[in-house]
C-alpha cells in the first residue's frame, strides 16, 4: 500500500479562495470510499499505487468540469513494499521517538 499526498489548484479565478475546490476533492474520496486525511496544505490519500494514480487524475480534473481553464496538481507517493502502511504511521513513529 502507498500514501500519496495531493494538492489541486485552479489557478486564473480572480478570487484567492480554493476551499469550494478542496470541498469538491473531499466529496469525491468520500463517495469513492477511499481513505483520505485532509490537512492545511493537500490531502493525504491511502491505497494502491496504480489506484492512487487514477485517482490523482480524477481530482486534476474535477476542476475543469467546474470551468477552470488551468490546474496545476503536486503529487508525492511514498510506496512502501516491505510491509504495509496506513495514513497516520509515520507521525506515530516518530511521537514514539520523541518520548
Amino acid at each position: 500500500m502507498a500514501i500519496m499526498e495531493i494538492s489541486v489548484v485552479p489557478l486564473g479565478l480572480g478570487d484567492a479562495s480554493v476551499g469550494e475546490f478542496v470541498a469538491g476533492v473531499i466529496r469525491y474520496l468520500q463517495q469513492e470510499g477511499i481513505p483520505y486525511e485532509l490537512t492545511d496544505m493537500g490531502t493525504l490519500i491511502h491505497g494502491h499505487a496504480a489506484r492512487l494514480l487514477k485517482v490523482a487524475q480524477a481530482l486534476h480534473e474535477l476542476p475543469f468540469d467546474q470551468g477552470v481553464n488551468r490546474v496545476v496538481t503536486h503529487i508525492t507517493i511514498d510506496d512502501r513494499r516491505d510491509k504495509e502502511v496506513h495514513l497516520g504511521d509515520k507521525v506515530k513513529s516518530v511521537k514514539v521517538r520523541l518520548t
